[in-house]
């Protein structure tokens, strides 16, 4: 029997591990192993107490999402949540600001691979190694799902091996066992003689709390990718159960094996800080493979990213806040047309790209994701705050937020204090103007849209009384 575009459904075809792994190729891309670099540069060793903060925002948020997740199985996840809890307005401006997000970050995802690439093969331009990864992204992004799940499971395989084996290298320095002799003191005693945890002081750390949490964004893709889940009831709650473990592992344990063998000084944007400190300890080949770690990072994190926009973009479509097109699946059960928009606007911002300064456009890259990306958590938040006002007492939920209300508005009210924050930050207070821009254009012309919906429906009316 012929299926009608129409009549297909997103194909089922991820399972539960690549679910689980989806969501950590969304967190650890470029920003994670350059932006931790620049976070321990910024607010010195005690970054890796950052990560804390960041790390409870992440579950309280992701918590709302599998609850949402789970009791309205909803296409399009965290967009038709706020279309059919807050506003159709409001998702609208959530859901294009997301979009808008990957196609801009994608990318300095590509540029950062170049730049990598160009490290190793300084006779190639950046700009030809990042072109060949928007084609390797492409190329991924075009296959069926199910191929899909696999490479994004094989690159996030290699990206939480890495910082495990970098931890333990680290220890071994700090015993002393491994490793060139250390020009100085390690350890703790590392952590307070370059001016103590926090020698920028403690006010450094909120203003740069958008660029941690762009760390922590692409855990939501975990409810865009549900949809496409054999058995959803099983994989979310699995992956957020585990979301705890990963921050402490991935994020706090690693940061803090970095500061613990290197000066905070020493820290930068512009190399991995991993690779800055292998280097430092006489591990040469080591800080060569953590620069191929870096690249997957960065392909895989751009990967994930085109996946959660496409997605994003398809459920706009059938909000009627898109043409009505790209909600049109081919017989993969892949939505083609929105897949072809998405990379059209990445290859276009890749050309563009070319007339910036790759650091300067990747620090403002960085802020405008991490507030477009937090506009989205609160939403996630305000939703399940909104789904739950419509419950009659003593209704079961497949899962449940615990310490609800009270988890909910923390997790809103966190996100919307960085938020005010980031406009006494200088370098990033563009980004908040851009991300402004992002979430209010959509809604106007959302507005605009349906108030000449109306007007043509109340015509058409008139006319045939």
């Amino acid at each position: 029997m012929t299926i009608l575009p129409e009549e297909r459904q997103l194909n089922q075809a991820l399972r539960s591990r690549h679910i689980s792994l989806i969501s950590i190729g969304g967190i650890i891309g470029s920003a994670y192993f350059l932006g931790t670099g620049y976070l321990i540069h910024e607010l010195g060793p005690g970054a890796f107490l950052a990560y804390i903060l960041g790390g409870i925002i992440t579950f309280l948020t992701m918590s709302c999402l599998s609850e949402l997740t789970l009791a309205v199985p909803e296409k399009g996840s965290f967009i038709n949540f706020a279309a059919k809890y807050i506003s159709k307005s409001w998702a609208c401006g959530v859901g294009w600001s997301y979009w808008m997000t990957w196609v801009v970050y994608i990318p300095s995802e590509c540029i950062a691979g170049g730049m990598i690439m160009n490290d190793l093969f300084p006779s190639v331009s950046p700009q030809i190694f990042a072109m060949f990864f928007g084609l390797l992204i492409t190329l991924i992004n075009t296959l069926h799902v199910r191929a899909f799940g696999e490479v994004e499971f094989w690159f996030a395989v290699i990206k939480i091996t890495a910082p495990s084996a970098f931890c333990f290298v680290a220890i071994m320095v700090i015993l002393g066992i491994w490793g060139s002799a250390a020009p100085e003191p390690v350890g703790l005693s590392l952590l307070w003689n370059k001016g103590g945890f926090f020698p920028n002081g403690v006010w450094i750390l909120f203003l740069n709390m958008t660029i941690l949490l762009v760390n922590f964004q692409g855990s939501e893709i975990i409810g865009l990718s549900a949809s496409e889940a054999k058995d959803a009831s099983k994989a979310v709650p699995k992956t957020i159960n585990h979301l705890a473990y990963r921050i402490i592992c991935l994020y706090l344990i690693p940061t803090f094996m970095v500061a613990a063998i290197i000066p905070w000084t020493e820290a930068s944007l512009q190399q991995s800080v991993f690779s800055t400190a292998l280097e430092r300890y006489g591990f040469h080949t080591g800080a060569k493979i953590f620069m191929f770690v870096v690249l997957a990072a960065a392909i895989s994190c751009a990967n994930s990213g085109l996946y959660a926009c496409v997605r994003s973009i398809h459920a706009l479509g059938q909000q009627r806040m898109a043409p009505k097109f790209f909600t049109h699946l081919n017989k993969r059960g892949v939505p083609a047309k929105a897949t072809w928009l998405t990379l059209a606007s990445i290859w276009a911002m890749l050309a563009l790209s070319h007339f910036f300064s790759a650091t300067n456009l990747y620090k403002v890259l960085l802020g405008v994701s991490g507030f477009t990306g937090a506009i989205c958590w609160i939403s996630i938040c305000w939703s399940q705050l909104k789904f739950r006002s419509t419950l009659q007492p003593g209704h079961y939920l497949p899962y449940r937020v615990k310490g609800f209300p009270y988890t909910t508005h923390a997790g809103i009210w966190l996100q919307v204090i960085c938020l005010i924050i980031l406009a006494f930050n200088d370098e990033l207070r563009p980004s908040l103007y851009v991300g402004i821009l992002a979430i209010i254009i959509p809604i106007i012309g959302y507005k605009i849209y349906y108030k000449k919906l109306r007007l043509n429906l109340r015509f058409r009316r008139r006319k045939q009384l």
